[in-house]
């Protein structure tokens, strides 16, 4: 759990940086992930060390032995000068960490020449994180030695006095992250905690599931199904799990290299060190993945479109289209197993637009596959980063239909006000949400007023699969008395004198 105290010294550090002259949030978050790697190599470092010191067993080392790569550890630097600790960190440390091999940093000569590692018999996958993949074209942004200290001195209290474990060391990430306030140009943004694991909650996730987010940005989503495991299954899940869990568990695609580096360290900080985050265009012919997943859960981008000649041929085949919005709609089905579960974010577009692309993917949910639930959230959401109105589609691929009806929730809450200030507020849909969902045959008796509901596949086949819920909800009008024109001329008459009486006893008084 993230305190105000917590909170206090990632601002603090966060305002360091930024009086430094780095003020997008991005790059600041991607410096700090940065120095949050170094000191988690030197902490494995000791682990190594400790274990040797105290078993006799020979254990692989990630520092070279000499007192170049020694002066390298976070441990050895942290209190050293700060011009002596920039020129470490920006001429040694950041080199060697672009440059890892097999689990070990190279080392440097007298010259400060890198020397790249020989093999070693004890070199291990341990540094080989999916972090360590995606540093070759980092960039050492901090300014100055003094603002550096400040980070290394900020970050190591954190460390030292309030991060336990590493469940904080996530949620103090995913603090960080929520200082993202800016959506990309093609109308990507973080989803917020509490819908992400809302969908998490609906999907249900198991340790023998393979969990992929093909847009994945900050790997939120992979993040929250990885807590769910852990929450319900830690203490019955098998060696054989465990290793799953680690690796091959999780997937997430993004074009954008910063965002794999900042996902794959976010994964990393939740036990799972080697996923599988890759740079790729999901929905371009670079993708060819089918058959292979049995969970997605995903926000994709809105707004974008990709260019016509690069999409790949089997999704154009079910949707017709540029807007990526719906690609990833028939990409999700391709990308995954049949009985695979999905649930992802769309915005209100898709489920009333009336072109034949629009109507196309949603003729392929319903006809071919079970869709199981519309959920329609507020507009505000997604605020402060935009005010868009989205609703969450669930569903499964069959490949052989399913939908006989399909569950309508009109969420009007979601515990925070719908502003940009976005405070916390009693009023909250999401637990109701996820109860009725689990338990929809008592939802087959609620009626079209009410704020959740069934609607039959043919009645929205009828309406061209419409599926806002705006087309089936019916409103419950409360007929308003009012007072009878004799009863308000009455109370004006009562008013007038009233009004009289009151400037009498004014002029009195004068």
């Amino acid at each position: 759990m993230i305190t105000g105290v917590i909170k206090n010294k990632i601002d603090k550090i966060w305002t360091d940086i930024w009086a430094g002259g780095i003020t997008n949030p991005l790059t600041v978050i991607e410096q700090l992930t940065y120095l949050m790697f170094i000191r988690s190599l030197d902490e494995k470092e000791l682990e190594s060390e400790s274990f040797e010191n105290i078993s006799g067993t020979k254990m692989p080392r990630i520092f070279p032995q000499s007192s170049a790569g020694q002066s390298m550890r976070w441990s050895k630097f942290k209190n050293s000068d700060p011009r002596q600790i920039y020129d470490i960190i920006s001429q040694r440390v950041f080199p060697a960490i672009k440059n890892m091999r097999g689990g070990k940093l190279p080392d440097f000569d007298d010259r400060g020449e890198m020397l790249m590692p020989d093999d070693d018999p004890f070199a291990t996958d341990s540094g080989n994180t999916a972090f360590a993949r995606y540093m070759s074209d980092a960039m050492f942004l901090i300014p100055t030695p003094q603002v550096l200290q400040k980070i290394i001195t900020g970050l190591d209290d954190l460390y030292e006095h309030d991060i336990a474990d590493l469940d904080m060391q996530g949620d103090l990430y995913e603090y960080m992250l929520g200082k993202l306030s800016t959506a990309g140009q093609n109308g990507q943004f973080r989803t917020p905690k509490h819908i992400r694991e809302m969908m998490v909650e609906l999907i249900q996730p198991t340790p023998d599931d393979i969990i992929c987010d093909p847009a994945c940005g900050t790997a939120g989503f992979l993040v929250s199904a990885a807590e769910y495991i852990r929450a319900h299954y830690e203490n019955v899940m098998t060696p054989k799990q465990w290793e799953h869990f680690s690796g091959t568990m999780f997937t997430g695609y993004d074009t954008d290299r910063t965002m794999l580096r900042i996902s794959a360290m976010n994964l990393m900080l939740h036990s799972i060190g080697n996923p599988d985050i890759d740079y790729r265009d999901s929905v371009s012919k670079q993708n060819q993945i089918s058959d292979k997943f049995t969970v997605c859960l995903a926000n994709p981008p809105f707004k974008g479109t990709v260019d016509a000649e690069s999409i790949n041929d089997n999704l154009k085949a079910v949707t017709n289209t540029k807007k990526t919005e719906l690609l990833f709609l028939a990409l999700f089905l391709r990308m995954m197993k049949k009985g695979g579960r999905c649930a992802c974010i769309v915005p209100d577009g898709v489920l009333f637009g009336s072109s034949v692309a629009h109507k196309s993917i949603r003729r392929e949910l319903i006809e071919n596959h079970q869709l199981r639930a519309v959920i329609s959230m507020p507009s505000g959401v997604f605020k402060p980063y935009a005010g868009v109105s989205t609703a969450v589609l669930v569903f499964t691929k069959t490949g052989a239909g399913g939908t006989d009806q399909v569950w309508f929730y009109d969420m009007r809450a979601d515990g925070f006000t719908l502003d940009d200030k976005r405070s916390e507020t009693p009023d909250n849909d999401i637990p109701d949400i996820i109860k009725r969902f689990h338990n929809l045959e008592a939802e087959k008796a609620r009626s079209r007023t009410d704020q959740s509901f069934f609607v039959p596949k043919q009645e929205i086949v009828d309406n061209g699969y419409d599926l806002s819920i705006n087309k089936y909800k019916q409103t419950e009008y409360v007929p308003v008395e009012y007072p009878t024109p004799t009863e308000i001329l009455d109370r004006l008459d009562g008013l007038e004198v009233e009004i009289a009486e009151g400037l009498k006893e004014l002029r009195g008084m004068v």
